[in-house]
């Protein structure tokens, strides 16, 4: 590690392992908190204010991340720590073992349960998240986060977005442009579609599905053409009403120039030995049509996740997420940054214990611009104001709102599980541990390495 690359301040707190990765706009490194002991992460993003773009994605996501926090399926935000030099910010997040892309390119490290056990838990994760109107809209294996005992921690929040604020219909939701891995992008993104819904999420989590079953990935295109090419070579074209329904000036001219391409099946993509069940499912995801995707709800009833299918532990919020910078409000990255730096120390102030000099005083804007270090490291509080419901989620024949047209036959009226629900077998109204513990899935015989 070169300590020119870790500021003083954040060294006092945090004893720095190694670095686990780094990249054009920023660095990642294991650490150990030096009050408590905890194995760590810190996220020392490079000019987070640059412009008002990385701004407001860096406000999004610690904003969101705080909300969703306390799903054992999130990755939990531990402290937020401004640099010195007042440009880059730094992240403390708990720590993984690994991603999910770095074990897939390992090769059949991930057994059938692995893979089932993975998927539900992204499921569930989803699930939360649409229920607050949020999208993430940057779900792929290098945002899966993983432990030795396959639990999952989805992170990067930082391309997500409220719906809340948004108009109803879809003349309000308009689609911003934005960059995602273009091998997880829903038709309607790479159509330039006016509008989006929770959809795009569940056409990536299908790719993310499709990955893990055949070890590599299952449309990996060098250009938004070539990546329309593989989707529309693979999965049923869609109808003229489908593409109308897009509102993309661009469907039509395109369609034209794919429809009389070679066609294969999902079938010729994946290994033999596939389950119909995770062929179907995958099938169901990979629907050209949004509203024809499985939403996250429907798809944790499919019999591919039926073993570890429980209600009781697939949590829906009480309320729409709302932040607070009102979406459609484009303030200029000082704003964002002095924003975010102000709401940390109201934060710390309203839950300091003795000795913690001057988080909880009055500040000017300067003094929140100049001076970085009044934000001193230390747990970040989560948001008091609106604990996630843990709601009873629906038994499959009788969920508000289910589309008969997805409805699986055979499935068990009690599946066996290895996610159990808690004492007395009733959902609960809000967690019960500000960070609650979460079931194991199946271990993997070989240990996962970063």
């Amino acid at each position: 590690m070169c300590a020119a690359e870790v500021d003083r301040h954040v060294a006092q707190r945090y004893l720095i392992k190694r670095r686990l990765g780094k990249g054009a706009y920023g660095i990642v490194w294991k650490a150990v908190d030096r009050r408590t002991g905890d194995v760590v992460a810190i996220k020392k993003i490079f000019d987070a204010f640059r412009d008002q773009t990385d701004a407001q994605r860096t406000f999004r996501e610690v904003m969101l991340l705080q909300e969703f926090g306390n799903h054992p399926n999130i990755i939990r935000l531990l402290d937020v720590i401004p640099a010195q030099n007042d440009r880059d910010i730094y992240l403390v997040f708990e720590s993984m073992d690994t991603d999910l892309n770095a074990v897939i390119q390992k090769g059949k490290l991930l057994e059938d349960i692995h893979k089932r056990c993975i998927f539900y838990q992204l499921l569930r994760a989803t699930k939360f998240i649409h229920s607050g109107r949020v999208i993430h809209r940057d779900q792929k294996p290098a945002n899966v986060l993983l432990d030795a005992a396959c639990r999952v921690k989805l992170c990067d929040f930082g391309l997500a977005r409220s719906l809340s604020d948004l108009p109803e219909g879809p003349e309000g939701q308009a689609l911003t442009e934005y960059v995602a891995t273009r091998w997880y992008r829903a038709p309607e993104v790479l159509l330039s579609s006016r509008w989006y819904t929770p959809g795009v999420d569940m056409w990536s989590l299908g790719c993310i599905l499709g990955e893990m079953l055949r070890g590599q990935p299952l449309f990996p295109g060098t250009s938004t053409f070539h990546q329309l090419e593989l989707i529309l070579e693979t999965i049923p074209l869609p109808s003229t009403e489908e593409l109308q329904a897009l509102g993309s000036d661009y469907s039509a001219l395109i369609l034209q120039n794919l429809g009389s391409k070679p066609r294969q099946t999902l079938d010729a993509l994946l290994p033999p030995d596939t389950p119909p069940e995770a062929l179907d499912l995958l099938k169901r995801l990979l629907a050209f049509a949004p509203d024809k995707r499985l939403s996250a709800e429907q798809a944790l009833q499919h019999p591919y996740v039926q073993r570890f299918h429980c209600p009781d532990r697939e949590w829906t919020r009480g309320s729409d997420v709302r932040l607070p910078v009102h979406e459609g409000d484009q303030l200029s990255a000082p704003e964002y940054r002095n924003r975010l730096y102000q709401m940390i120390l109201e934060r710390r102030g309203n839950s300091r214990s003795p000795g913690e000099e001057g988080l909880g005083g009055a500040a000017s804007r300067a003094e929140l611009r100049v001076s970085p270090a009044r934000v001193k490291p230390g747990v970040l509080p989560q948001v008091p104001a609106e604990t996630p419901a843990r709601k009873r989620g629906p038994r499959p024949q009788s969920s508000p709102g289910h589309n008969p047209e997805h409805k699986f036959p055979g499935r068990a009226q009690t599946p066996s599980s290895n996610f159990r629900p808690q004492a007395g077998g009733k959902g609960h109204q809000g967690p019960q541990r500000s960070h609650p513990r979460h079931p194991q899935g199946p271990r993997l015989r070989r240990p996962i390495r970063p």
